[in-house]
């Protein structure tokens, strides 16, 4: 009977540890290997196409990851905008103190390096962000918002988390998430009428 082992995932989670941390191209293979225990070997086994077939991996299970975080608070604030806001942007700051600011956004990270190394990746990415965007866009359309209205709204608020985290990994606080909920009602949340 073939003995199971845990490498392939702690491989998977180490390279979305460290993509976030430190992006894909300052992230070494040897790197990941080290910090997951996972022998080079076992490695070339389970991603025979190497770290890029691994990052795919990382971004499926993150992407899948953020879209439960969304599709739980958007459960849980059905019908109300400026509650998912403010439960949206009140995650994300708790993510980031808990990673003690070292953590980007996996997605933000790879979308800012590899347009210019590999196109499938970068597609990935994406997807992901297009993934979250509908899924936001479909909260604020359950809370009468407009086609038009709820996918602006939604891409303002994607777009605003992705360089909120920027900005709390610079000044380790997170004191913008804070900003951003106070003008929510003045935008994304805002009635139409």
């Amino acid at each position: 009977m073939p003995r199971k082992t845990d490498a392939r995932p702690r491989a998977i989670a180490t390279a979305a540890r460290l993509f976030r941390i430190q992006g894909y191209t300052a992230t070494g293979l040897s790197q990941i290997l080290e910090e997951s225990g996972a022998p080079k070997g076992s490695f070339y086994f389970h991603f025979p196409r190497g770290k890029a077939q691994l990052a795919e991996e990382a971004i499926d299970q993150y992407v899948t990851a953020r879209m439960a975080v969304l599709q739980s608070i958007s459960a849980n604030t059905a019908g109300d905008a400026d509650r998912f806001v403010r439960q949206v942007l009140s995650a994300f700051a708790a993510e980031m103190v808990a990673s003690d600011f070292q953590y980007g956004c996996l997605m933000q990270n790879l979308a800012n390096e590899l347009p210019a190394l590999d196109a499938d990746l970068t597609q990935r990415v994406a997807r992901g962000f297009q993934d979250s965007t509908e899924l936001v866009a479909g909260h604020f359309r359950g809370c009468g918002y407009s086609p038009a209205r709820a996918a602006s709204a939604a891409a303002a608020l994607v777009a605003a988390v992705e360089g909120a985290r920027t900005v709390a990994r610079l000044e380790r606080s997170p004191a913008v998430f804070e900003a951003l909920a106070d003008v929510s009602l003045r935008g994304w949340a805002a009635h139409e009428g």
